[in-house]
This record gives C-alpha cells, structure tokens and sequence, in this order.
C-alpha cells in the first residue's frame, strides 16, 4: 500500500471510528478536521444536542482549554511590539501582585507564609510558573478551599458567568499567598488566567477587544469569542458531563446558557468557543510559522519559543501535574500549549492543547489534527480522543 492510500485508509477508518461513538450515545456528535501536505479532510457527525437538529460543519463548540494557546499567541504579540517583556515583572501591569507572600507548606494554614523570593514574570504566566494552580486530587487543601470560596474559577469545569469582573477577580486572588516560589514548579490553568488580566490591562482593551484586533480578525476567525449572539445560537453544540454510571448529564444548554451571555470575566484560560474552521485556521498559522494567507500576526521566532520546551528536567520531576500524573512522561509545556516529548499510539502530535469541555488541536510540520465534540473530559479523560490519534495514526503522519 502507497503511503498515500495508507493516509486515505486511515481516514476512512477514522470516520467509522467516530460514528460508531454517536450510534453508541458515547456524544451526539463530532466536527473533525485532518490536514496533512497539502491535503485537508474534514467531517461532521451526529447532532447538536441528543435530540436535536443534525451537526452542521460550521458548529459551534465551547473549545475551554484550548483558548490558552491562542491567548498566549496574542501575548506573543504585545511581547513583539514591546508592550510586555517576558522577563520583567507583571507588577507594572498586576501591582496586586506585588511583594507576593508564599504557603511554607502547600497543606499549611493560609497564614503560615514566606516573602516571595522574586518578582512574578509574563513568563512566569505562559510557562505556568507562577507558583498557583490546580493541585491534583487535593480538594481539601485550606489555599484549594479558599480560592474555591471566592469563585474565581481556578479549579474544576470551567463556569464562565461565575468569576467577578477583571479587578474583583485580582483583588480577591491577591489575598491569598501563593503555593510555590515564582519559577518553582509548573501548575495549570491559574497561570493563563492572570494572563487574560495582564493583556487587557496592558493593552487598555477588554481580552475579547484584543483578540478580534490581533487575532481572530485577521485570521478571519469569525465565530471564535467569549460568547455566542443570538444570531449564531442555532448552531451551538449542547454541551454534556459523563457522570460516574456512564450517564451523559446536561453540562451547559445552547439556548440561555452560560456561553449565551457576555461574561463578567472573559476567561483566557478556558472561556472561548469557536468552530472547526476558526481552530484551522489558528493551527494553521502556528504551523506556518506565525502567518496565514497574507497575514502575519507573529514573528516565526514566537511561534519557535511557544512551541520549544521551556521547562528543565528538573522542574518536570519537581512538579506535580495538575492534569495527569503521568503528563510528563510524554508532554512539556512550552509558552502557553502542550509539547509531546514522546509520541505514542494513542496520543497527540506535535504542539498544541485539549480542551476539558471534549475539543482537541495539535499541529506537527506535516500535519494539523482537530477533534470538536461536545462530551467533556470530566471526570476521568475522554476516551474519544484517544480513539481518534489511535484512529488517524498519528506517529505515522509526525514523519
């Protein structure tokens, strides 16, 4: 078999691969895009919701996690027109965040504090060593049940009309001390939260402003945003939460939804929707070294940085993923996205990140692979994705 009829086999089978999901009731429905060359396949599958209208190819998903990437590529951007400077303290931008004070001990009383030994840098924020993040499987902890407390979405499923506006959301956070020295260990999500923060302060704009300017627009991104209008809503996915029993529990309805609304916190870690053509489009860019069509939004040395492994074994063994234990066996974290370190069968390719609420998208040189669905990877990983890189084969298309 030719390589390329080996390719075309494969997508073949990915496609049965996906529907025998939704003849299952596993989602409702899928949008799915491969590229590789110059050669772009792409599908829609099953329905918006269990009962309702067939998925169209332009529908709309919530991507969560996967606004941290483009978020990071925009931050990219202030660094490049000397806006921001990836070494120099966020204290110019956050002064709340000034003169940080730091548990002794991450199970310690809230009270029971070190002064921070430095300054917390946009680097800091994009490498997620900040010293504040998820603690796996630790619910209990005094700093977990504090943050919880003040509703600043930093830990679990993202719920976007929960966290206060841009300046209650620092205020309240800044009461609480940090889990680790800056630069001390990598901890997920809070990281690109303060980022969000630190880009609208920056760039006198809101993060929603700032992102059509930068990004979306120019990309031609049309449906990617912290809300959908009512005009946009007949294609909006339902989105569901696998329960314990197997069950697919209501997560986030379309209609009068969470997404359906203009948030008081637009999230940069996990508030953005978009669709199979916009996420394209972004991963393309990045692929492409930072530019699509006739638009460069990024110097190729960004999308270099973003996509390098900017963590030292050492901090890798120091810290504990917040994810999945076992993240750092495979995977590192360069500026803002995920890099795989080491290929396997059922995994991604490349550079990119997950999205919690069911979305994925990595690029490689060769090859750009996206998966929108709308079952969420709570409580325990979705196993769609990992039909869908074992279905595609992705150690063949990284050569």
């Amino acid at each position: 078999m030719t390589p390329q009829a080996h390719y075309v086999d494969r997508l073949h089978g990915l496609r049965e691969t996906l529907s025998a999901h939704v003849a299952r009731r596993d989602m409702p429905g899928c949008a799915w895009l491969v590229s590789h060359g110059e050669e772009v396949h792409s599908g829609a599958i099953g329905h918006l919701d269990f009962e309702g209208a067939p998925m169209p190819r332009d529908a709309i998903f919530r991507i969560s996690s996967m606004t941290k990437p483009m978020c990071a590529a925009v931050a990219m951007m202030l660094v490049e027109d000397g806006t921001l400077t990836l070494d120099a303290p966020v204290d110019r931008w956050l002064p709340e965040l000034a003169n940080r004070r730091v548990l002794r001990a991450i199970d310690g009383p809230l009270a029971d504090t070190v002064p921070a030994e430095r300054a917390i840098t946009v680097r800091d924020l994009l490498t997620f060593r900040m010293g504040f993040g998820i603690v796996w499987m630790k619910d209990d902890l005094p700093i977990v049940r504090a943050a919880n407390e003040m509703k600043l979405g930093a830990f679990g499923p993202p719920h976007v009309q929960e966290p206060p506006a841009n300046d209650e959301w620092l205020r309240r956070f800044a009461t609480l001390p940090l889990m680790e020295q800056p630069g001390a260990r990598w901890r997920y999500n809070t990281s690109a939260e303060v980022l969000g923060i630190l880009l609208a302060r920056a760039s006198g704009k809101s993060l929603g402003a700032l992102l059509r300017e930068r990004l979306t627009d120019p990309l031609g991104m049309r449906d990617t945003a912290f809300f959908v209008p009512p005009e946009k809503m007949g294609r909006l996915t339902t989105s569901y939460m696998t329960n314990a029993a197997g069950a697919h529990d209501l997560y986030d309805a379309a209609q009068g939804g969470e997404w359906s609304h203009a948030p008081a916190f637009e999230s940069a870690g996990a508030g953005l929707v978009s669709t199979l053509d916009d996420c394209f489009a972004f991963a393309r860019m990045m692929q492409q070294g930072g530019e699509l069509g006739r638009a460069r939004v990024l110097s190729r040395e960004s999308v270099d940085a973003m996509t390098r492994d900017q963590l030292s074994a050492s901090e890798k063994e120091a810290s504990p993923s917040s994810l999945d234990p076992e993240f750092f066996r495979t995977m590192s974290w360069g500026l803002g996205c995920a890099i795989v370190t080491k290929p396997i069968a059922d995994g991604p390719i490349g550079a990119g990140w997950d999205g919690g609420l069911g979305t994925s998208m990595w690029w490689s040189p060769s090859t750009i692979a996206i998966l929108l669905t709308q079952r969420a990877a709570y409580p325990s990983m979705n196993p769609i994705y990992r039909d869908f890189w074992r279905g595609l084969g992705s150690q063949v298309l990284q050569k």
